[in-house]
């Protein structure tokens, strides 16, 4: 069992789903938002959750949607965990706290003391535009244990442009037990790369295998 735990994020087809659970993801990421090239209906989203059920947390993603219709697909969908990316304030976010994982750009340290019911975090690369979602890009990622000083100890999913090619040394830069990856192990949004997707996991292994305890 590897100590630093994967999700696989931007999820569109049972096949990635399955490759994704085989290889070893402990979370797989539904997008929600309209904007996204990823999003995914919730149709296909029951037949993703139907394929890798009891294997995997599933994680929704959502940008400034309606409370009720984050509601209503979390219980279509039987999500585990929810994931929001937009401008949501603590107050809107309280109903689904125990759940929620709050998403940031750059490492607003002092932000973790506006969400303390929040389930955990997910820190991104530093903003370089005005859009929602991830940013793809790579960044100083030793900046997360700042964060982590003051998230209380709750789970923090390290994200932004993490790849076969740099996983391990920034799994040891931020001393990461969460990361996230989207992007950079695909052939195309949404479509996930087998051969990176095998390989991130392999430099994942071989991360935990040099540094046991």
């Amino acid at each position: 069992m590897m100590n630093v735990q994967v999700k696989v994020c931007g999820v569109t087809t049972v096949g990635d789903a399955r490759l994704a659970v085989e290889l070893g993801a402990a979370y797989l990421g539904l997008n929600f938002y309209p904007g996204s090239p990823r999003c995914v209906s919730v149709e296909r989203a029951r037949e993703i959750a139907e394929a890798v059920e009891g294997r995997v947390r599933l994680v929704g993603v959502f940008v400034n949607a309606p409370a009720p219709q984050v509601e209503e697909i979390a219980g279509a969908v039987g999500l585990d965990l929810l994931q929001f990316h937009g401008d949501e304030s603590p107050e809107w976010i309280a109903p689904f706290a125990a759940r929620a994982i709050k998403a940031f750009r750059g490492v607003p340290v002092r932000e973790t003391e506006r969400f303390p019911e929040v389930w955990g975090f997910l820190v991104d690369a530093p903003a370089v535009s005005s859009a929602f979602g991830g940013t793809g890009q790579a960044w100083d990622y030793s900046a997360l244990k700042l964060f982590a000083a003051a998230a209380a100890g709750r789970p923090i999913f390290l994200a932004g442009g993490l790849g076969p090619d740099n996983v391990r040394s920034a799994v040891e830069q931020s001393d990461a037990l969460l990361i996230d990856v989207c992007s950079r192990v695909e052939l195309s949004p949404g479509v996930k790369d087998p051969d990176l997707l095998s390989r991130l996991f392999s430099e994942i292994a071989s991360h935990e295998e040099t540094h046991v305890p």
